[in-house]
């Protein structure tokens, strides 16, 4: 029985990943400013939603029923097409608390920063690879397969043997391409590129540099990572470690439940248990990754910030 199935039926709350590449005019997007926070707090929905003229992306949680009634009135208000990119697929998971503290719907440049305004999936993108395809791809031996994420998410979790481009930020990726990859590339051409992220958003715009300024074929995970866990049965994965996702859960194992990797609140990495039991790590304040970083003053700051979070959840 699917996952999605599975959960359905039990009291949890429903988490929807997603996004659409579609051109957005003024109006619509001070609609969708205006309209969605007002649905959301009808429908006891919780999440992000980014607005900008290329499209929209978001993650929302709350009751199924209301997750599905914030997406069926986006599917309602802008013009989705047949392409991948512009259709609002959905990855779906369960929780059984609140990942998010509130909902806010945002005005942004990009709905994905690349930083690079040539860019375009609806003119050019890769070839999409659905997960149940992934793993042939990934195990021939011409494909190179590269990690579009950062690297405090490849950190904790990857597709085996993939590469790691080492970025703080997506916004690197390009400069990372010109320097790193296209040498490489140079020396050692594969016979195809196979790129994956999270949900799918970063490598609909990482495809589309890479073909738009001659790196050759280039082929991208549909959904991601979230829709390879969500379909592929872990006796078959290829991914090992943790998925890091942008809410209070941290990060997410095989059956996309929370994994063991919490989040450092003055640095923002995640931390293993090891991480957490060394000496340094002092909750909310410091760990092994931010130990030297900040001042005495910031440590303070954030000493008091986390003294009222543990004030709110008794």
């Amino acid at each position: 029985m699917p996952k999605t199935l599975l959960n359905s039926s039990m009291n949890r709350l429903q988490v929807a990943a997603f996004y659409a590449f579609t051109p957005l005019n003024g109006q619509q997007r001070e609609s969708l400013l205006i309209n969605l926070p007002t649905l959301a707090s009808k429908n006891s929905v919780v999440g992000s939603i980014l607005v900008a003229h290329e499209g929209v992306n978001g993650t929302i949680s709350g009751p199924a029923l209301g997750v599905e009634a914030l997406l069926e009135n986006l599917r309602e208000s802008i013009a989705l097409g047949g392409e991948h990119f512009e259709r609002l697929e959905v990855k779906r998971s369960w929780a059984d608390q609140a990942v998010f503290r509130r909902f806010k719907a945002r005005a942004k440049k990009e709905i994905v920063t690349m930083g690079v305004t040539s860019v375009n999936p609806k003119q050019s993108v890769g070839t999409y690879v659905d997960p149940k395809d992934w793993n042939a791809l990934v195990d021939d031996p011409d494909t190179l397969v590269i990690d579009t994420r950062n690297s405090y998410e490849t950190a904790i979790g990857s597709f085996e043997g993939s590469l790691d481009p080492g970025t703080d930020s997506f916004r690197d990726f390009p400069e990372w391409a010109e320097a790193s990859l296209r040498p490489l590339l140079n020396n050692q051409p594969p016979k195809r590129i196979a790129m994956f992220c999270t949900g799918g958003i970063r490598c609909e715009k990482a495809s589309s540099y890479l073909q738009s300024h001659g790196f050759g074929e280039v082929h991208h995970l549909r959904g991601g990572i979230l829709k390879y866990l969500e379909e592929v049965p872990e006796q078959q994965t290829r991914w090992q470690g943790e998925c890091f996702v942008f809410d209070q859960r941290v990060a997410l194992n095989h059956q996309l439940e929370p994994g063991v990797h919490s989040l450092c609140h003055a640095c923002g990495v995640p931390l293993s248990p090891s991480d957490r039991a060394d000496p340094s790590y002092i909750k909310g304040v410091q760990c092994i990754h931010c130990v030297e970083r900040f001042s005495d003053a910031d440590r303070a700051r954030f000493s008091m910030r986390q003294q009222q979070f543990d004030q709110k959840s008794l």
